[in-house]
């Protein structure tokens, strides 16, 4: 046949019948969509960045030395998680993720100059 059938009482030949593969979906989906009540937005990404950035700034002011400064960021850094955590259970879950972004780079900072500074005098400086 070819590709082509013939129904019960039909002549000619017909097509199979067409089933969508979903890649490229036609008409209204099969269920409701679910949609974030709270979105997270662009200005409260940087908004927590901008917070986050100045508390890790503040917090590794206080430190005179390169442990000091390692252990306030450290400090600083669970602080600021702990805050992320409650913001992104009962807040504003785009804070929590720039504060997340940039803790993280904060503590990559603070690892850089400890790693640097090991290597450069060959005595861990954290202890």
């Amino acid at each position: 046949m070819n590709g082509w059938y013939a129904g019960p009482g039909e002549s000619g030949p017909r097509s199979l019948p067409y089933t969508p593969s979903g890649l490229f979906p036609a008409g209204a989906p099969p269920r409701p969509t679910w949609r974030e009540p709270y979105r997270i937005t662009g200005a409260g990404v940087a908004a927590g960045a901008a917070v986050a950035f100045v508390w890790l700034l503040l917090f590794g002011l206080l430190g005179h030395d390169v442990r000091s400064y390692a252990w306030w960021t450290l400090l600083a850094g669970g602080l600021a998680w702990l805050a992320a955590g409650v913001l992104v259970r009962y807040g504003d879950r785009g804070v929590a993720t720039g504060v997340a972004i940039v803790t993280a780079g904060g503590w990559s900072i603070a690892a850089a100059v400890v790693a640097l500074r090991w290597a450069q005098s060959g005595d861990w400086p954290l202890w």
